[in-house]
């Protein structure tokens, strides 16, 4: 199990909250993803045997959001 955490500074309401943990959630291998508006983040634990980076953010992308490094 790996967790990470991804800048998000387009996030700034329970809006965006919830459109991103529901992306999220609906990954296979996502374990679990929080998303913190005042620090524009989202911390994600996710199997890498099953997801990639790469799909979680893509997944994040899709809602509307860029990700920073």
């Amino acid at each position: 199990m790996t967790t990470t955490t991804l800048s998000v500074p387009g996030i700034h309401c329970g809006h965006c909250k919830s459109s991103i943990e529901g992306a999220l959630d609906g990954l296979a291998g996502v374990s679990s993803a929080e998303v913190s508006v005042p620090d524009k983040a989202v911390t994600v634990s996710f199997d890498e045997e099953a997801v990639s980076l790469g799909v979680i953010r893509e997944a994040i992308e899709a809602q509307g959001y860029d990700v920073g490094a």
